[in-house]
């Protein structure tokens, strides 16, 4: 059943007006949304862009509206504003009704969809045979926040993590997997030894051309189908695995899908071949790309550079004058098979915001090729900005390397055992641990998640770990604390029919609840797990508020003890959901 919040009953109302008003009006951006408490509990904007559209008085159209407008079982008397806002205040017994459903378990404050959608979610992506890094973090966190949200909302989600494990790099490996491997180094830390490979290899292949000619010849070989470089780079892949199964189980981040770049092998010669003969690629200097069709302003066309005050072309190449595929053709491979497969409406790409240019080439050339299809599926860039040091340069160890993602959730835990080890001295080691893996990683996810994901953030691991401001120690702690309240309150079971709200700071709490839901619809809609971790903050700072000013267990509270547990409780709820959304485990104490 999808419960029907007041948010949304006033919603279809306000539309159902507009209609009456303006027939045929097309009202599915007339929404209502949270406001400043000062005008009310929520506000529409909306008609002022609907008068704008039609050459109206805003202010007239709105006062039209609210004439057809019948809210009185839900709201106080509704307000005009300005040059056409509408203010919407609840009454106190649909408050009081829609936390009792809540304190049922009837809803959380937020309903399942009534129109599902399919997303495939793309995102992480790392390379095999070489370690996960830092800048991991950004696309898992995000993309799987995404994810999980779009499924509480009750959509439809495909997560796929598209592995790199195809390319040149594998010629190089090949060739030092058979002249140079140490199979004891293997065995301790595959990776490791993946990675030293590689770099003794490349560097010799940089600085000897026939070295780079054997690894060519390597790479050669696997692409025929060598039996011998086939297993071997199948072991790499197996090997490679076992990291990103280690770090996504710490992570908590799962995906349906891992097809990796390799997949997509047989269909890229078929992929150029009908883009040459539609027309929509063409060869050039013995490479083929797909240039600018001339329908763009040059600004705006990813198809052309300005070099010396001069447009020219910047194709995005399919195959190159070797005859090699690229990035750009297992891209649009991957497009076609991800449509075919799963009937998406979205697809979604979690990306580092430096590949942007990239995807803007992607999406036109598959619009080029397959137009009827990008009219049905939406094709979505959701890029990030990068993690910087204290330098505000990109994060790296102090010796300069790129900072492994493992050593970087290892540190997250050590350093927040030691947190917990001086605040709980009562608890077992065991249990220090454990909180501290809980802190620890929730602390470096959510300080990646807080920021708008465009824009770069400073790693700092004071800020981060601190149970004070924006942090995920704080609201860890604030639903521990509630958990504590109940400790002590002994056997004690909320009763939703106990509910009365009438101190200030009660309704502040109360109110704040209720727009968990429209928080998930806006992140959902934007992409944006941020908006979640603002709302917890305020949720966890008005919570400290009630709590300082509303007893809850005193002998002199005792007439409003049960109605102040069940509001706990709820609070208690909607933390553990929405930080479960972003990812983040809680702990019952700390």
């Amino acid at each position: 059943m999808i419960p029907v919040l007041p948010h949304k009953q006033i919603e279809s109302f306000l539309q159902q007006a507009v209609r009456a008003v303006l027939p045929g009006a097309d009202v599915s951006a007339v929404l209502v949304r949270p406001c400043d408490p000062t005008f009310g509990d929520y506000q529409s904007n909306a008609l002022m862009s609907v008068a704008k559209a039609r050459k109206m008085n805003p202010r007239q159209l709105a006062t039209d509206v609210v004439s057809k407008l019948e809210v009185s079982e839900l709201c106080e008397k509704v307000e005009i504003a300005g040059a056409g806002f509408l203010n919407f205040r609840l009454k106190p017994e649909v408050l009081n009704a829609t936390l009792q459903s809540a304190a049922r378990g009837e809803h959380l404050f937020f309903g399942k969809t009534s129109q599902p959608r399919t997303f495939v979610v793309d995102f992480s992506s790392p390379n095999v045979a070489k370690p996960m890094h830092v800048g991991h973090i950004r696309s898992t966190g995000i993309g799987d926040s995404i994810q999980r949200i779009l499924r509480l909302l009750g959509h439809q989600v495909v997560s796929d993590n598209h592995i790199g494990d195809w390319g040149t790099q594998f010629g190089k490996l090949l060739l030092g997997w058979k002249q140079i491997l140490d199979r004891p180094a293997l065995e301790r830390d595959a990776i490791a030894e993946l990675e030293r490979l590689y770099k003794i290899i490349n560097a010799e292949c940089d600085a000897t051309p026939s070295r780079l000619e054997e690894a060519k010849e390597e790479l050669v070989k696997l692409q025929a189908g060598d039996l011998e470089n086939m297993s071997i780079w199948q072991e790499m892949i197996r090997l490679s695995q076992v990291q990103f199964d280690t770090i996504y189980g710490r992570l908590g981040a799962k995906f349906d899908h891992a097809l990796g770049e390799s997949f997509y092998n047989p269909q890229l010669g078929g992929v150029v071949a009908d883009l040459l003969s539609r027309g929509i690629a063409r060869e050039s200097e013995g490479a083929v790309g797909v240039f600018s069709d001339g329908s763009m302003p040059p600004k705006e066309d990813p198809f052309l550079v300005n070099r010396d005050g001069e447009w020219v072309a910047d194709p995005a190449l399919v195959r190159k004058s070797d005859g090699g595929f690229n990035y750009m053709t297992t891209d649009l491979a991957t497009v076609d098979y991800r449509i075919k497969t799963w009937s998406p409406h979205e697809i979604v790409y979690v990306v580092d915001d430096r590949q942007s240019g990239h995807f803007k080439k992607l999406f036109l050339t598959f619009g080029r090729w397959q137009p009827v299809v990008t009219q049905r599926v939406k094709l979505v860039h959701v890029g990030f900005g990068k993690i910087l040091g204290d330098d505000g340069k990109p994060f790296k160890t102090r010796s300069g390397d790129t900072v492994k993602l493992s050593d970087l959730l290892n540190e997250a835990e050590e350093r927040a055992f030691q947190v917990v080890s001086e605040k709980s001295t009562e608890l077992t080691e065991a249990q220090r641990r454990e909180i501290a893996r809980v802190i620890g990683l929730g602390a470096v996810k959510y300080a990646d998640l807080l920021p708008n994901r465009q824009s770069d953030y400073i790693f700092n691991w004071d800020k981060m770990l601190a149970f004070s401001g924006n942090t995920a120690p704080y609201l860890q702690y604030a639903y521990a604390r509630i958990k504590s309240i109940f400790r002590k309150a002994g056997d004690v079971s909320p009763q939703p029919s106990a509910l009365s709200l009438s101190e200030p700071q009660e309704l502040a709490l109360a109110k704040h609840l209720l727009n968990f839901g429209l928080v998930l619809e806006a992140a959902a809609e934007d992409y944006r797990p941020n908006f979640i971790c603002t709302y917890l903050y305020e949720l966890a700072g008005h919570f400290t508020t009630f709590y300082e000013n509303c007893p809850v267990l005193k002998p002199e509270a005792a007439e409003f003890k049960a109605s102040r547990l069940q509001l706990c409780d709820l609070t208690a709820r909607v933390l553990n959901q929405g930080l479960e959304v972003l990812g983040i485990e809680v702990v019952e104490q700390m």
